[in-house]
């Protein structure tokens, strides 16, 4: 049912442990608050085989391997994007997706162009929302990047708000 769509596997993460948002900080903050939700069977995830497991959640990212300085460039979306594509037709059952960053924001938006979804475009910002088909929604929320979630621009309530919003 919930598709979240993030920026890339981090260096240290989930670009060492082979799982996106696994082994870092980021992770933490996202699986704590998809554990809360009950997505997810454990708070953290520390490796790929530590048992975490997912409950009608997938996630994935708008580019697969780790960009100097977080900073994709166009190039490395455009040739990453197939990878979303393929995705989006083998998620049978989403009905909501979470962009995590505008980057994540703007692939999944580019996504549902390229799946010949009708909508109006919004502008990205935390707890942005648009309507992608009848069934499917696109949430927005700032990334669980540490510059946002050590600085308070993203907080744990609000990440559970919009995640709350997404079921």
């Amino acid at each position: 049912r919930l598709w979240i769509i993030g920026l890339a596997p981090a260096a240290h993460g989930g670009n060492r442990t082979g799982r996106v948002f696994t082994g870092d900080r980021s992770g933490d903050f996202l699986f704590a608050s998809l554990y809360r939700a009950g997505y997810c069977n454990q708070p953290d995830s520390t490796h790929r085989d530590d048992g975490l497991q997912l409950t009608d959640c997938y996630i994935s990212a708008a580019v697969r391997c780790a960009p100097p300085d977080n900073k994709p460039l166009p190039d490395e979306i455009a040739a990453c994007s197939g990878y979303l594509d393929e995705e989006w037709k083998l998620l049978k059952r989403k009905r909501s997706i979470i962009a995590l960053g505008k980057i994540g924001w703007d692939a999944a938006i580019a996504l549902a162009r390229r799946m010949n979804c009708d909508f109006k475009s919004v502008p990205f910002a935390h707890g942005a929302e648009v309507g992608l088909t009848p069934s499917l929604r696109l949430i927005a929320s700032y990334h669980v990047s540490q510059q946002n979630t050590f600085t308070g621009r993203l907080t744990p309530a609000m990440l559970d708000a919009v995640i709350d919003r997404a079921a």
